[in-house]
């Protein structure tokens, strides 16, 4: 097994978010890795997609949610100058969700949605609906992958990967912003909705 392949399995298990629940079009997975099917058992690329597509459910079910529960005008918050905004952390997910598979994969976005210059957006329901379009993109496309595709070369900042790192990278960069919209949603008075 290759060790880039076990060092992925090993983070990808560390990124598993607990307590989801179904909503907004976004479905929680079957969980993280169990003690029953230790790391070193999975070698097969469709196993670790799924396995990262789980976590990808999992963090995008608490953007939809926490997107869902904040105010319309907290969405050009930002707790400080020059930091990012609410609504624009949420299309800054979003274009990354394009980004990643159009750039890295080969994967274009559907009916050739433009997403350079998305994270100026503020208004609430456009945002909730360019985020939930990236989601089911990336669902549809990255279940729809192949061994071959996934186990294939692309490149990522400028390192050659097999295709399966993007995915991996997707879920990390998305779970940077998870935690930094949780706080976000903090600062505001405003508890996460999957942890009441």
């Amino acid at each position: 097994m290759k060790p880039r392949f076990i060092a992925a399995l090993v983070v990808a298990g560390a990124l598993a978010p607990a307590g989801l629940s179904a909503q907004d079009g976004v479905v929680p997975g079957r969980g993280g890795l169990s003690a029953a099917s230790p790391v070193s058992a999975v070698t097969d690329p469709i196993t670790i997609r799924d396995e990262i597509l789980d976590h990808f459910q999992r963090s995008s079910y608490k953007i939809s949610e926490l997107a869902r529960v904040m105010p319309a005008e907290k969405y050009s918050w930002a707790p400080g100058e020059g930091v990012m905004q609410v609504g624009e952390v949420y299309m800054h997910i979003a274009r990354y969700n394009f980004m990643y598979l159009d750039e890295n994969l080969g994967i274009a976005p559907p009916n050739g949605f433009g997403y350079a210059d998305i994270e100026s957006i503020r208004d609430k329901e456009k945002v909730r609906e360019i985020h939930e379009m990236s989601v089911r993109h990336v669902l549809e496309q990255v279940g729809a992958l192949t061994a071959a595709k996934l186990d294939g070369e692309t490149e990522l900042y400028g390192r050659t990967v097999q295709g399966w790192a993007v995915l991996l990278q997707l879920v990390s960069h998305m779970n940077e912003h998870v935690g930094q919209s949780v706080s976000y949603a903090r600062m505001n008075g405003i508890v996460p909705p999957w942890s009441n």
